[in-house]
């Protein structure tokens, strides 16, 4: 039941990451839910077959690592551009 559930949150991130083209900040968020999701996902994995869980806390490592460069780009974007908006932003400038 776990499962489905965790399977559930992953693709409704799927759907707003797909979906979403307005704003940068709404993409890097639904980027972390699912990360959540897989994050969820593996620790059940491990819990319910007794692996060991320091795998899960390097790649909490490493995915918070990813949230923290997204993040960074998204500050670096509304320094330069202004706002977060993804039609506001010009190839040719960058």
């Amino acid at each position: 039941m776990l499962y489905i559930l965790a399977l559930i949150m992953f693709i409704c991130g799927l759907l707003v990451f797909s979906f979403n083209f307005d704003h940068f900040l709404v993409t890097l968020m639904s980027l972390e839910y699912i990360v959540l999701s897989l994050f969820w996902i593996i620790y059940l994995y491990m819990l319910f077959n007794t692996f060991d869980l320091i795998i899960v806390m390097v790649m909490l490592t490493l995915w918070v690592c990813e949230a923290v460069l997204g993040l960074s780009i998204l500050i670096s974007l509304i320094r330069g551009y202004g706002n977060d908006y993804f039609f506001s932003f010009n190839i040719i400038q960058c």
